[in-house]
């Protein structure tokens, strides 16, 4: 098809430009890029809760994000995303906690 088809299916797209179930995940993707920005933060600087909330949330919604219909890519995508960030932070604060005991 054409580029102005596929434009249109996604804009009619049930989690399409159109609806919250865009927008929600595409706003999410900054907790994405905090996350990158922190990769750089000293371990004893790094949050345990709030990195244990992260890969939680993270692997929670996208597990979710396949078990709706339609199944929504960007919400998986992002929520993979902001997990990954969470899991690395959180076995650099547990490696430099067992490191410093």
């Amino acid at each position: 098809g054409s580029l102005r088809t596929k434009l249109v299916h996604f804009w009619h797209h049930p989690a399409g430009p159109k609806t919250i179930h865009f927008w929600a995940p595409s706003w999410k993707w900054a907790l994405v890029l905090a996350g990158i920005a922190d990769l750089n933060r000293p371990a004893e600087d790094v949050s345990l809760p709030q990195s244990t909330a992260l890969a939680a949330t993270g692997v929670i919604w996208a597990r979710y994000a396949t078990q709706i219909i339609p199944v929504n890519y960007n919400l998986l995508a992002v929520n993979i995303f902001v997990g990954i960030t969470g899991i690395y932070q959180l076995q650099k604060k547990i490696r430099w906690m067992q490191q410093n005991k």
